[in-house]
C-alpha cells in the first residue's frame, strides 16, 4: 500500500460520464435530480446562472421539505444566524445612536461662552446644580427667565416657576423611592422632560425654577448665574491622537469578529444528515458540482430565515432598550436605527457567506452514491497556509511599529486588516491543532474514550464550535495589553491621599466666618469622622493699582485663613499657634516664584484682587506682622502644596478679602452606608455656589472612559451571543447523535458516562483553543505595543481572567445541554421512521 494513493474509480459511470461531451440539456426542475440512476450528468442544466438558481432552489426545497427533523435543523440554523445578525445590526446602529445622543447634548448645552448679555424679554439666567447619587451623575439646571419670551429648554414645554421643576422620567422614579435624594432636590415636580431633551431614557436630568439667581458681573466678583439667550453651544473636543484611534479600531474588531465567526459556524449545522442526503442525490444522478450547490441551497434557506429572525431579534431587543442601561449608556428605541448601507451589506453578505462557506467546506469532500468521504481521510491537515494568514497580518502591521504616537495619522484600513488576519489566523490554525492533539489521545475511562474517539472522527466540527470563543479571548487579551500599556496617556495620577479625605467641598464666595460654620455642619453630619478646611483669597504687591493685563496677576500670592488645627494640615507651623498668628510659607522646592519677593515680615500687601485684567476700586493695604515666621509647607489631601501667607481668623477683617472661597476636606466613616450622600445633602444647604466632589487617586479623559464603558457593554453582548450560539450548536450536535446515544444506553452504557463524555468533548477543544488564544492574543498584543512604542509587558492576571471567562461560558453551555442529553438517551430514540 506504499506509494501515491490510487485514483478514485468512477461509480456506475457517473463521473466518467461527467467528463464526456455534453449532450442535449434535460428539462429543468426536480425531475432532473430524481431521474433514473443511469441518467448522465450531461442531462443536467449547465452551471450557469439558471443552473445555480435551480440547484440552490432545489436545496432550499429539501431543507423545507425534510419533515420535523429538517425543520428543526433549519430553525436551529436560523436561530444561530439570527443572533449574529441581530448583534451586527446593533453594531451598525451604534454610530447613529451616538450621533443622535451627541446632537441632543449639544442642543441643550448650557456652556457659557463668556458673553455678558444685557437683560431682555428673550434672555434668562442659568446656573448648574448637578450632583451625584450613589455613583450616578444627576444633572440639575436652575433657570430664571428675564422676560416672557425666554426660550424653553429642549424637551420642556414651559419654564418651571420658582420652587418647581421638570424632571426626566428616570429621575422622577428615583426621587419617589429615595428620601435621601429627595431631601437634596426638594422642588415640586410639575412636568416631565421629553425625549428631545434627554440623551437616553435612563438619564437623570432636571430643570428647576429659582428666584435666587443673580447674574455674574464683568469682574466675576458678584453673582451666581450666567445670562444667556439660547440653549446649545459647542464645547471643545478633547485631542486624543492616534493611540485612541488604534484603541477604537481594536475594540470594534474584537467585538465584531467573534460575531462573524459564529454566523459562519451556524451555517454549517446538521453536517452529518446533510452528508447522507448528498449521497442520495448522487445515487439518483446529480453530479458532484450540482450536489455541492444543492447543499449550499440548504444552508441558504436557513441563513435567509436567520436574517429574518435576526431582524426580528433586533427589533424586539430595540424595544427593550428603554429598560437596559450598561455603564451609564442607555438609548431610546428610535435612536437604534442601523445605517442603511451597512444594513443592506449585512443582509446580502450573510447569505452570500453561507453559500461560500458551504462550497468551501465541501472542497475536500468526495460525495459518492454510497456515502460521503472526506478527501484523504487520515491525512493530516495542511498547516502552511494556516500559518501564512497570521504571518501576512503581522507583515501588514510591521511597517507601523513605532509609528502610532504623537500626532501621526493612522492608516485605519491597514491596522484593521492586519489585526483581522492575525485573529482569523488563530481560527485557521485551531482545526489543525485540535486534530493533531486529539489524534494522540489514547486509553482512559469509558467516558474519556467515547469523547476522544468522537473528537478524532469529527475534529473539524469540534474546532469550529470553540473558534468563536478562541477569537474573542485572543482579541480580549491583546486589547487588555494595549489598554494597560497606554493607560498613562489617558489616565493620570492626581496625587490625592484618599486615606485622609474622601470628599472635597467648595463654597465660592465664603469668608472665614462662613467657612467655620460650614466645617462645623460637615463635622456634625451623619457618617463623617472629621472635617477640616480653610478660606482662600489672594494678595498683590502694594503698587498693583498701577498694573494691568498679565502683569496684574503675575505677582498675586495666595492668602490662607484657617484655625490652628486646620493650618497644621497644610504647613509645619508647630504648637505655638495662637489667636494672632501669621506665617509665611515658602514655595515648594523647584517652584520659581522670585516675583513674590515682596511677601516679607513687615511688608505691605494689597488685599484688593480679583480675576479681571484691570484694577478696579481702591487699594486695601495690610501690613504683614514683623514677627511672622517662615515655615515649610505640607502636602494637602489633594496631593498639592500650598504656599503664601497663612493666618488664623480675626487677623484680617473679613470684609477686606476679595474673591474668597472655602475649600473643605471630609473624612468619612466607611461603616456608615450612604455617608457621602449625607455630606452632599449638607453641602446643598450651603447655597448655589457650594458643591461636593469625590476625591479620586486617578483621573481619566472622558472619551477614554466612554470607550472602556462601550467595550464593557459590547463585551457583555458578545458573551451572550457566544453562549447562545454555542448552545444552539451543541443542541444540534446532540440531536444528530440521538440514535447513537440511545443504542449505547440500550447496550448498558451508564448515563453518567455519556454525560461526562459530552463534557470531555467540549473541554478538550476548549483547553486547546484557549491555549492557542493566549498565544495568539499575546502575539497580537506584542504587535500593538510595538506600534505604540511601548515595552512588552504581560499582566498574567488579566490573561487568566479572560481564559476563565471563556471556560465559564463553555462550561455553562455544556451544563444547559444536559437536560436534552438525558432526554435523547431514552429508548424511544431507537425508533426509525
Amino acid at each position: 500500500m506504499s506509494g501515491s494513493p490510487r485514483p478514485r474509480e468512477p461509480f456506475a459511470g457517473f463521473d466518467a460520464t461527467a467528463r464526456a461531451p455534453h449532450g442535449p440539456t434535460a428539462p429543468h426542475g426536480p425531475a432532473a435530480a430524481h431521474g433514473p440512476a443511469g441518467s448522465s450528468d450531461a442531462d443536467r442544466p449547465r452551471a450557469g446562472l439558471r443552473g445555480w438558481a435551480h440547484d440552490l432552489l432545489l436545496g432550499a426545497r429539501f431543507a423545507a421539505g425534510g419533515g420535523r427533523e429538517g425543520w428543526t435543523r433549519t430553525v436551529l440554523t436560523a436561530v444561530g444566524v439570527g443572533l449574529g445578525v441581530a448583534l451586527l445590526l446593533l453594531a451598525a446602529a451604534v454610530p447613529a445612536m451616538m450621533h443622535t445622543r451627541d446632537q441632543r447634548r449639544v442642543a441643550r448645552d448650557t456652556l457659557s461662552v463668556g458673553e455678558h448679555l444685557e437683560p431682555s424679554d428673550r434672555t434668562f439666567l442659568l446656573a448648574d446644580e448637578s450632583t451625584t447619587f450613589r455613583g450616578d451623575q444627576i444633572t440639575g439646571v436652575l433657570v430664571a427667565p428675564d422676560g416672557p419670551h425666554a426660550p424653553t429648554p429642549p424637551g420642556v414645554t414651559a419654564i418651571p416657576r420658582p420652587g418647581e421643576m421638570v424632571a426626566s422620567p428616570a429621575l422622577k422614579k428615583l426621587l419617589a423611592h429615595e428620601p435621601i435624594l429627595r431631601e437634596r432636590i426638594p422642588y415640586e415636580i410639575t412636568g416631565t422632560i421629553g425625549k428631545a431633551g434627554l440623551m437616553g431614557p435612563a438619564e437623570l436630568y432636571y430643570y428647576a425654577g429659582s428666584d435666587k439667581l443673580l447674574a455674574h458681573d464683568a469682574s466675576g466678583r458678584t453673582g451666581n448665574a450666567d445670562r444667556m439667550a439660547r440653549y446649545g453651544a459647542h464645547s471643545n473636543s478633547e485631542v486624543l491622537g492616534p493611540v485612541f484611534t488604534l484603541l477604537l479600531i481594536m475594540v470594534v474588531i474584537v467585538l465584531l469578529l467573534p460575531v462573524g465567526v459564529f454566523v459562519a459556524t451556524a451555517t454549517r449545522l446538521g453536517g452529518e444528515r446533510r452528508d447522507r442526503r448528498l449521497a442520495a442525490l448522487r445515487l439518483v444522478g446529480a453530479d458532484i458540482h450540482a450536489t455541492r450547490r444543492i447543499a449550499a441551497g440548504e444552508a441558504l434557506l436557513g441563513t435567509l430565515l436567520g436574517v429574518l429572525v435576526g431582524v426580528g431579534f433586533f427589533l424586539g431587543a430595540r424595544q427593550l432598550a428603554t429598560y437596559i442601561t450598561i455603564r451609564d449608556i442607555s438609548a431610546f428605541p428610535s435612536d437604534l436605527a442601523p445605517d442603511p448601507l451597512l444594513t443592506v451589506l449585512i443582509v446580502l453578505a450573510v447569505p452570500a457567506a453561507a453559500v461560500a462557506i458551504t462550497l468551501l467546506s465541501l472542497r475536500r469532500t468526495a460525495i459518492e452514491p454510497l456515502g460521503v468521504f472526506r478527501d484523504g481521510l487520515g491525512r493530516p491537515r495542511r498547516v502552511w497556509w494556516r500559518i501564512a494568514i497570521p504571518a501576512v497580518g503581522l507583515a501588514m502591521l510591521a511597517p507601523l511599529f513605532g509609528k502610532v504616537r504623537g500626532d501621526a495619522s493612522v492608516n485605519e484600513y491597514q491596522v484593521a486588516t492586519g489585526a483581522v488576519l492575525l485573529l482569523v489566523g488563530v481560527t485557521a490554525v485551531l482545526p489543525w491543532l485540535v486534530e493533531t492533539a486529539v489524534g494522540r489521545l489514547r486509553g482512559g475511562p469509558v467516558s474519556w474514550q467515547l469523547a476522544t474517539r468522537r473528537l478524532q472522527l469529527s475534529s473539524g466540527s469540534a474546532g469550529r464550535m470553540v473558534s468563536g470563543v478562541t477569537v474573542a479571548v485572543a482579541g480580549a487579551i491583546a486589547l487588555q495589553m494595549l489598554f494597560h500599556a497606554v493607560d498613562g496617556d489617558f489616565v493620570s495620577d492626581t496625587g490625592a491621599d484618599t486615606a485622609r479625605a474622601q470628599v472635597e467641598v467648595d463654597d465660592w464666595g465664603a469668608g472665614p466666618r462662613t467657612t467655620a460654620q460650614d466645617i462645623r455642619q460637615l463635622a456634625a453630619t451623619k457618617g463623617v469622622r472629621d472635617a477640616t478646611g480653610y478660606t482662600s483669597a489672594s494678595v498683590n504687591r502694594p503698587d498693583a493699582y498701577k498694573l494691568s493685563g498679565d502683569a496684574l496677576s503675575a505677582d498675586t500670592v495666595s492668602l490662607t485663613v484657617a484655625d490652628c488645627a486646620s493650618l497644621r494640615n497644610f504647613a509645619a507651623i508647630g504648637k505655638d499657634c495662637g489667636p494672632h498668628s501669621v506665617y509665611l510659607v515658602a514655595p515648594p522646592a523647584g517652584e520659581n516664584r522670585t516675583s513674590a519677593g515682596y511677601v516679607t515680615p513687615g511688608a505691605r500687601v494689597d488685599l484688593n484682587t480679583d480675576y479681571s485684567d484691570r484694577y478696579t476700586g481702591n487699594p486695601r493695604l495690610w501690613t504683614i506682622p514683623a514677627g511672622a515666621r517662615t515655615v515649610a509647607s505640607r502636602t494637602d489631601p489633594l496631593g498639592g502644596r500650598m504656599w503664601g501667607i497663612f493666618t488664623v481668623p480675626g487677623v484680617i477683617d473679613d470684609t477686606w478679602l476679595s474673591t474668597s472661597y472655602a475649600e473643605m476636606f471630609v473624612n468619612l466613616d466607611d461603616r456608615t452606608p450612604d455617608a457621602v450622600e449625607y455630606v452632599r445633602n449638607t453641602t446643598a444647604r450651603f447655597g448655589l455656589d457650594a458643591y461636593a466632589s469625590d476625591i479620586h487617586g486617578t483621573t481619566s479623559k472622558t472619551a477614554y472612559t466612554q470607550l472602556r464603558r462601550g467595550l464593557f457593554a459590547g463585551a457583555t453582548l458578545t458573551l451572550v451571543l457566544i453562549g447562545a450560539s454555542l448552545l444552539v450548536t451543541m443542541l444540534e450536535q446532540l440531536r444528530e447523535r440521538k440514535k447513537l446515544l440511545a443504542v449505547l444506553v440500550a447496550f448498558g452504557t451508564k448515563r453518567s458516562a455519556l454525560a461526562w463524555s459530552v463534557l470531555w468533548q467540549t473541554a478538550v477543544p476548549v483547553v486547546i483553543g484557549l491555549a492557542l488564544a493566549v498565544a495568539g492574543g499575546v502575539g497580537l498584543g506584542a504587535a500593538l505595543l510595538a506600534m505604540v512604542a511601548r515595552p512588552f509587558r504581560m499582566d498574567w492576571a488579566d490573561v487568566l481572567s479572560m481564559a476563565a471567562i471563556g471556560s465559564a461560558v463553555v462550561l455553562g453551555v455544556t451544563l444547559l445541554s444536559l437536560p436534552l442529553l438525558w432526554r435523547l438517551m431514552r429508548p424511544d430514540g431507537l425508533r426509525v421512521e
